[in-house]
């Protein structure tokens, strides 16, 4: 928990997947999630959080299905969505929030 919070205090871009591995749609975004970290490089960070294995987590942030996206940046939230979206959503979204 302490690593995480200390992730998200980053002044670039945190993008958080939380997912879990028996879920279909995550399982789906997977690839997606890894082509934005590869494409995004060094201007933001990509994290996965499996919310079977980091329960407490998931309910610190109020996940209540997933995949859950969120980006944090300087320790605040800055968008969440519940559900699919494309990889070049998600490269917009982390430019716009650099």
């Amino acid at each position: 928990m302490d690593r995480f919070k200390e992730l998200i205090q980053s002044p670039k871009p945190v993008l958080v997947d939380f997912y879990a591995e028996w879920c279909k749609p995550c399982q789906m975004m997977k690839p997606r999630i890894l082509d934005v970290a590869e494409r995004i490089g060094e201007n933001a960070k990509v994290v996965q959080i499996d919310v079977d294995q980091e329960k407490e987590l998931a309910e610190r942030y109020h996940i209540q299905s997933v995949p859950t996206l969120i980006i944090f940046k300087n320790g605040q939230e800055l968008w969440r969505q519940s559900g699919m979206i494309s990889t070049i959503a998600l490269l917009q979204l982390l430019i716009d929030y650099k």
